[in-house]
């Protein structure tokens, strides 16, 4: 009831107003009236007409009805769906610009919540800006007024699933296949109990695997395995959380990605953490070791090592690495992945790395370098306890650069740590995402 009060509020007519910002979001920003309005669609320097979607507490949100003045920066959108599907926000801004954008935003991130500036800004790591995406969680949605169930990502501000034919910004072997997912699962007995399918693909096998909230039939299950022989792809149901997942076929199979630099190719699950973006993921992790440095002699701490990810390439390079990561089962693959490149200079260990660590075996040893790469949330409860391992060089990659300014504030003005360098890395292409790296030194006088 309280949203419908909001709606009801809503000025109903057009408004105009001239952007002058973007936010870290990718939205145009403008002041009516006083009030900072969120502008989906319109980009800085644009002068609009809008239409309020919500309002609260002093901030509004709208979307352009017309576009009166436009930015030179603009271009077309390749996706004719831009601006209803929620899967991109920056399609309509030029790519060297989308850069720029993202570099503003680690920028100004530093600037306003960590209080440093590195000393030097690296260049922007690009690489292929369609068909890159080889993870995705896509919703699935019978709709019988569209004629059959629809499959791709979600319309922006909506539960509803966008309807598009093929999306431009996923690999292609799954991109342009999206009408296709649709009518399997329009013949499936159980089509309206198929919410989501997850994506996962290696450098050459893709892996489906069908969240569905009642029990296929034998028939479904013939017509899901028929699907996946007839593109090569591996099938998998999922009836509950990830641990329920269940291959369907074929009755053996897995998922790789080498990283050719560093020698080095990696077994995954479908439902395992791995980088979205093949080509970018290679050049980070030959960026990472270039301003780590690590020596022949050097070891070196990966925390938040997921599946081995930058601990391989590291053991390529190093005297001895040691790995460690929360969930059990990706350091059990991480171990099997040293074993499939013959690594025994690495070892692997299961820890809480949000949780007090300082008293675990592998932390009471030296380190000459120290990598780590968290979730969104940072690295905050364990910026003090890896500090006091005194490393001389950290270099830290974020998917979240609100948190990486957040920790850096914590080692340059607490623990006598210089940032050297930070840039941007393009793992999400037309979208706001933000990846980011920093190398840290230890101030010898501190």
């Amino acid at each position: 009831m309280r949203h419908r009060a909001r709606k009801q509020h809503l000025p109903q007519a057009a408004v105009e107003a001239v952007v002058t910002a973007l936010s870290n979001e990718g939205r145009g920003i403008a002041h009516v009236d006083s009030e900072i309005v969120f502008i989906d669609g319109a980009l800085p320097g644009e002068r609009v007409t809008f239409r309020y979607t919500a309002r609260r507490r002093g901030i509004a949100e709208g979307a352009v009805v017309e576009l009166i003045e436009r930015s030179p920066q603009r271009i077309e959108p390749r996706c004719p769906q831009f601006g209803v599907c929620g899967g991109c926000s920056l399609q309509h801004l030029a790519p060297q610009e989308q850069l720029r954008f993202k570099e503003d935003v680690l920028r100004g991130q530093f600037q306003r919540i960590g209080q440093v500036e590195p000393r030097e800004w690296l260049p922007p790591l690009e690489g292929a800006s369609w068909g890159y995406r080889r993870r995705a969680r896509l919703a699935v949605r019978w709709v019988a007024k569209k004629g059959g169930t629809l499959v791709g990502f979600r319309e922006r501000h909506s539960a509803f699933v966008a309807a598009v034919d093929e999306c431009a910004v996923l690999d292609p072997r799954v991109g342009t296949r999206l009408r296709e997912l649709g009518e399997l699962i329009d013949g499936l007995s159980i089509k309206t109990q198929v919410p989501q399918i997850e994506v996962s693909m290696g450098d050459d096998q893709v892996a489906l695997a069908f969240r569905n909230l009642a029990p296929f039939s034998a028939a479904d299950r013939e017509r899901l395995i028929g699907f996946g022989q007839a593109h090569g792809f591996q099938i998998y149901q999922q009836p509950g959380n990830e641990s329920t997942i269940e291959r369907l076929w074929p009755a053996e199979a897995e998922l790789t990605f080498r990283i050719p630099e560093f020698d080095v190719e990696l077994a995954f699950l479908p439902t395992d953490f791995t980088q979205v973006n093949a080509g970018i993921n290679q050049r980070m992790v030959a960026r990472a070791l270039a301003l780590l440095e690590p020596g022949p002699q050097e070891r070196v701490l990966d925390l938040f090592c997921g599946l081995g990810n930058f601990t391989l390439p590291l053991a390529r390079r190093a005297g001895y690495v040691v790995g460690v990561e929360g969930e059990a089962g990706l350091v059990e693959r991480a171990r099997g992945n040293a074993r499939r490149n013959g690594l025994d200079n690495v070892e692997f260990h299961v820890a809480n790395l949000a949780g007090e660590v300082e008293a675990l075996p592998w932390m009471r040893q030296s380190y000459d370098k120290i990598l780590l790469d968290p979730p969104r949330s940072g690295a905050m409860e364990l910026i003090p306890q890896i500090a006091r391992l005194k490393a001389p060089r950290i270099v830290y990659i974020s998917c979240n650069p609100a948190t990486l300014a957040r920790d850096a504030g914590l080692l340059v003005h607490d623990h006598g740590y210089r940032i050297g360098a930070a840039g941007v890395m393009d793992m999400f292409p037309h979208t706001a995402h933000v990846e980011s790296i920093a190398v840290f030194e230890r101030d010898p006088r501190r």
